[in-house]
């Protein structure tokens, strides 16, 4: 039976090590997740409250963190939102449904809360059964006015959104330096690098816009 609760300090490594595993090799080799989790934690930006470890028969499992993100208008109206990620579940249990059962559970949380829109980076195939949409068919937009394919956005809240043209900002916790990152993983135990199909897949979305109707 899966359990979802807060994190705890207790967790900190289990979720580093968790977030690891998870994303090794996924997008390049090697992977710099962990430490984003890491440094998440102090950042101002990041919402403990939403920090949700998923535990099955006692044992932490998967992990998901949020942060505060911005949409601003063409008038500079600021509106406060949500980001997640990293979302982890370890490999050995990954393709169960325990990564479904987190988020939702964290949706349904975030809402509780007062949160009323999600706006995330990742893969559609992953997100839309989650009811996740395209940033352009709410028009949102990064700062170059452009639609990303990987950009995905959930209303919490029906209607949330109007519509205004908006440009999507997320935390500065996410800019990673990559060079400290790999210098964190180097500290510790060694995993192998290696290439997978799944980063060519990643490279090509993460490139890929969508056009203007």
């Amino acid at each position: 039976m899966l359990t979802i609760r807060n994190e705890a300090p207790a967790d900190h490594q289990i979720v580093e090590d968790i977030t690891r595993r998870a994303f090794y090799n996924i997008y390049a080799p090697g992977c710099v997740e962990h430490y984003l989790v890491r440094t998440m934690r102090e950042h101002p930006d990041f919402l403990p409250e939403l920090d949700l470890v998923a535990e099955l028969d006692g044992q932490p499992i998967g992990n998901v963190m949020y942060t505060k993100s911005t949409l601003t208008d063409e008038a500079g109206a600021v509106k406060d939102i949500l980001t997640f990620g990293p979302v982890s579940i370890a490999p050995e249990h990954q393709r169960k449904g325990y990564g479904r059962q987190l988020l939702e559970r964290s949706f349904r949380r975030a809402a509780e809360l007062g949160w009323d829109v999600v706006v995330i980076l990742g893969s559609p195939a992953n997100y839309v059964g989650l009811g996740f949409k395209s940033c352009k068919r709410f028009n949102i937009c990064l700062e170059d006015g452009r639609f990303p394919s990987g950009m995905l956005v959930k209303e919490l809240k029906e209607g949330a959104l109007d519509g205004r043209k908006r440009v999507f900002r997320s935390s500065p916790v996410m800019d990673i330096d990559e060079a400290e990152a790999r210098r964190y993983d180097d500290t510790l135990e060694p995993m192998a690098k290696g290439s997978r199909p799944s980063q060519e897949e990643f490279y090509i979305m993460s490139r890929s816009f969508v056009g203007e109707e």
